[in-house]
């Protein structure tokens, strides 16, 4: 019992309204067996055919009619339960009902009180109370709540072994009892009370199943009969009844043999009987018979199965009965759609086999003819063709179109338009006539008839657009000659569903078309030049994405010129392939490239890679993305699922110092070849891959030689299923050490000649990637090499200087001197201006000793340094100050100029064209009138 008290009422009396309405509960409720003490009989004999036979109204009232097993009675579903109470207010009968509806045996109730036993000790008082006023002669009704015993509640017997929870309920859930207390007087004339019990959650749930089998069964769109163990109907619906007639209760009592023909009923009774015996269902037995008052035949469909108590006993057979005459004239016109059919299932595994629209629409014809007509066209749109999404007059059907096939059964008899327009060679574009019916067809997208000469050989063609995705795309003219059946509705609907069909492919190829031009574009836009040029530095790149049906992919190289003849080389891969790792490795690229302008060292590039990286699966950024990993690593663990990972090596190199600065974050390591060496490889921490975060990235500084070859890569150049990555990086370095891929030594460079990449670099790349095992697909390849010319010594000049304004007149008689020296007088006057304006800068604002270079390559490039953190800022100056005009004239006057910081300092740069360059010089006294 549960602890919630019951919530009762004192009826108005033994003979009031509510007495008796409990009073009429009582017969229907009652623990027969329990509660009346009555003896069990033996059940009623069953019929040979294993059903129990009917009761008739007579036989009520015979004592031998009682038997263990209710007769499908509503006993069979709810489940009653009883227990009295004695004079002394304890249990002194516990029904075995009541110990499984309760989960509490005889034993532990008997001879306890009620109110001591189930009711919470503050509620005690009263209950004492009314159980006074029961056993005084008072009735009582109330609702207990209770927990649903575990099966198998004590109580259980061998005949129950086990008690069944209550419907609708789960063990260890509560249920809810109604209790009917009904005064009594024991035989010495001591009062006492009757309880009875029933579960009123099965008694809603009944409900609940009745109301919805009413609805089912009266609504059903089906013929519903429900047959007796005599096989007689004793209920039906209205369904059937609208076909057979007459009112539902006229069909009580009937048989099969009233509504079907002889031998039909004969089949439909065996049935019957072998369902009601055996139990085995029996669906969609089909049955041929007139309809009442009607000489049509109606085939119907029977569905039987067998129907049983809430004991298990059957009680009689179900039938569904529906009316399939439609759906067996659907079969015959089945039959007649077999060719058409066969002829789309050839369609589908033939047309679109290839990503061609020619090929497509070749393909079309090859299945249509003469399978389905004896000649065809296929027309498709010119704009469509060159990549147009909405070609001018698409909606009209005006525009150009180009015979892409044509396609004769007839022997000698080429396709020839009709209705007036001029024949139409393969290849030819044309435009049909605004009135034409294949006009008509192409503008509102429906099949057309095209009229026919009455002395021609064709007697009948259909227009049929080529639709899809909503779009028009072309058009299939399909013909019949003269003794071939013209083209019916049913035709018409095969021609539009081949010509979809088509269409789709067609389609399909042309936006396969489209999109590889696009990744294409996509592509060329992430990389850099076939020909980046460098200073001090030959370069030869490829790239070969693994998938060659996209041309996309995540690794990408760049080559990015610094301030100071430096050059910093990147090589990286995205981890994944297709447009995906493509679109995370452009942002990757812009990213490098941008924190390449801050002139940061390569270490440092890398961290800040990471954070972004980081921040690419995050919606909230670098930010976010670093605070959500930094939180997983401090609970012990990190989920990568939505980080970019990739792997990176960065390079700067010095044209001056011929020194390379190398940092890694999880790559494979480059590859140097020195003048008359073997390949080797480059001791470079690898690192962590970008995105995973937690540890810093080192640096590596290794001086080059003149000539050497240095070779940066992903790993789909030397890694392979077939073969482990030792074996593919092997294979690189002979293919580097090979005759073929050595390089001639470097020729003595003059100022200001160009650098750009030899074709015997471009011979060394393709040297490699034709020994290795590059057409593997596997993985995106990606190659940079670099012949290593420094700058030489002739080209540079050097200097030192006080701190002291003297140092001002000096920086300017050296860079005048070393600008004539190199033949460059036509810069000495702007380049003594600039010199001047950042020398001064670094006497002002910076710190310690100040030098000064000059640097000759493509360009003029002058450096000064100083030990000062400072960096500089360019300010608009007004018209009334004195100063502030030195970084805008340097500005004006040069071709780029910027700062970054040193080791030790800063260094402030400008850049000069050399006189033979495409970027002529500014006029330095314009140039001066323009600051006021």
């Amino acid at each position: 019992m549960s602890e919630i008290p019951a919530k009762g009422r004192m009826s108005e009396g033994p003979s009031g309204a509510a007495s008796a309405s409990r009073a009429e509960r009582v017969p229907l409720g009652g623990d027969a067996s329990d509660a009346a003490g009555t003896e069990r009989a033996e059940p009623i004999p069953e019929r040979e055919s294993g059903a129990p036979s009917a009761l008739p109204e007579e036989s009520f009232g015979r004592a031998d009619l009682w038997q263990a097993s209710p007769p499908g009675s509503i006993y069979d579903y709810i489940k009653v339960a009883s227990f009295s109470i004695g004079p002394d207010g304890a249990i002194d009968q516990w029904s075995r009902r009541a110990a499984q509806l309760f989960g509490v045996p005889s034993e532990e109730a008997v001879g306890k009180d009620p109110i001591e036993a189930f009711v919470p000790a503050d509620l005690r008082e009263r209950g004492h109370r009314k159980m006074a006023e029961i056993l005084d002669g008072q009735e009582w009704t109330g609702a207990v709540p209770f927990r649903v015993p575990a099966p198998g509640p004590p109580g259980a017997t061998e005949a129950e072994p086990g008690a069944e929870a209550p419907s609708g309920a789960g063990v260890g859930q509560t249920g809810l009892a109604e209790i009917y207390v009904m005064p009594t007087t024991t035989e010495s004339g001591e009062r006492a009370a009757v309880c009875i019990v029933v579960d009123v959650r099965t008694l809603r749930h009944i409900e609940t199943d009745l109301a919805a089998s009413q609805a089912i069964f009266g609504q059903s769109p089906f013929g519903f009969l429900l047959f007796g163990t005599d096989l007689k109907v004793q209920r039906t619906n209205r369904t059937l009844t609208s076909v057979f007639g007459g009112h539902v209760d006229d069909h009580r009592g009937r048989t099969v043999h009233d509504y079907l023909p002889r031998h039909e009923a004969d089949r439909v009774q065996g049935a019957l009987r072998r369902v009601l015996e055996t139990g085995d269902a029996v669906t969609d037995m089909q049955l041929v018979g007139p309809a009442p008052e009607s000489t049509e035949r109606r085939h119907w469909s029977i569905n039987l199965y067998r129907v049983h108590s809430g004991s298990g006993r059957p009680i009689g057979v179900a039938g569904l009965a529906t009316d399939v005459t439609r759906r067996h004239a659907a079969a015959r016109e089945a039959a007649h759609a077999r060719r058409n059919l066969a002829l789309l299932n050839e369609a589908g595994s033939r047309i679109g086999n290839s990503l061609d629209l020619e090929t497509t629409a070749r393909e079309l014809l090859d299945v249509v003819v003469p399978g389905f007509c004896d000649l065809a066209s296929v027309d498709l749109y010119q704009g469509l063709l060159a990549g147009d999404e909405a070609p001018p007059g698409l909606a009209d059907g005006s525009a150009e179109l180009r015979r892409v096939a044509a396609a004769s059964a007839v022997a000698d008899v080429p396709f020839l338009d009709l209705g007036g327009e001029a024949p139409v060679n393969v290849g030819a574009v044309h435009r049909f006539s605004f009135n034409s019916p294949c006009a008509h067809a192409l503008r509102t997208a429906r099949p057309q008839t095209v009229p026919t000469e009455q002395r021609g050989l064709v007697q009948s063609t259909l227009a049929v657009p080529m639709v899809a995705h909503d779009t028009v795309v072309g058009l299939v003219q399909f013909s019949r000659t003269k003794g071939s059946e013209p083209f019916t509705e049913r035709d018409r609907a095969l021609a539009m569903e081949l010509a979809s069909r088509a269409a789709v492919c067609i389609d399909n190829a042309r936006l396969y078309r489209r999109e590889h031009e696009r990744a294409l574009i996509l592509q060329r836009s992430l990389l850099p030049p076939d020909d980046p040029e460098a200073a001090g530095l030959d370069i030869a790149c490829r790239y070969r994405p693994g998938n060659a049906a996209t041309e996309v992919g995540g690794d990408w190289f760049d080559v990015i010129e610094l301030p100071g003849h430096r050059t910093a080389l990147v090589v990286g891969d995205v981890m994944g392939r297709g447009l995906r790792a493509a679109v995370a490795m452009g942002e990757l690229r812009t990213a490098v490239r941008t924190l390449s302008l801050l002139d940061l060292e390569p270490a440092e590039v890398l961290s800040a890679l990471d954070e972004i990286a980081r921040g690419l699966g995050t919606p909230g950024g670098a930010q976010q993305g670093t605070r959500q990993a930094r939180t997983a690593r401090s609970f012990g663990g990190e989920d990568l699922s939505e980080v970019y990972l990739a792997t990176c090596v960065y390079a700067v190199y010095d044209a001056v110092t011929r020194r390379c600065t190398f940092a890694n974050a999880g790559h494979l390591p480059p590859v140097l070849v020195e003048p008359g060496e073997s390949a080797l490889m480059l001791d470079v921490p690898p690192g962590m891959p970008l995105g995973v975060g937690g540890e810093p990235f080192e640096e590596v500084e290794v001086e080059l030689s003149e000539g050497s070859l240095l070779a940066l890569y992903t790993d789909g150049l030397v890694e392979s299923r077939d073969h482990p990555l030792d074996e593919g990086l092997s294979a690189f370095r002979n293919a580097l050490d090979d005759p073929p891929a050595r390089l001639p030594a470097a020729a003595p460079q003059q100022p200001g000649s160009s650098r750009a990449s030899s074709d015997a670099l471009e011979d060394v790349c393709d040297h490699v990637l034709n020994t290795l095992d590059t057409h593997h697909g596997e993985d995106d390849i990606a190659l940079l090499m670099a012949r290593v010319q420094g700058l030489p010594s002739g080209n540079v000049g050097d200097w030192t200087l006080p701190r002291e304004p003297k140092s001002v007149g000096r920086a300017r008689e050296y860079a005048r001197a070393q600008l004539s020296s190199w033949g460059l007088d036509s810069l000495v006057d702007t380049s003594e201006l600039l010199v001047s304006e950042l020398v001064t800068n670094a006497l002002r604002y910076g710190e310690g000793d100040i030098r000064l270079r000059l640097l000759l390559d493509r360009t003029l490039v002058c450096e000064v340094w100083d030990a000062g953190l400072v960096q500089p800022r360019r300010r608009r100056a007004r018209d009334t100050d004195e100063g502030g005009r030195g970084l805008q004239l340097v500005g004006l006057l040069s071709a780029a100029w910027g700062s970054r910081r040193t080791p030790r300092g800063k260094t402030v740069w400008f850049e000069l064209p050399l006189p033979d360059g495409e970027t002529g010089l500014a006029d330095p006294t314009e140039a001066l009138l323009s600051l006021f």
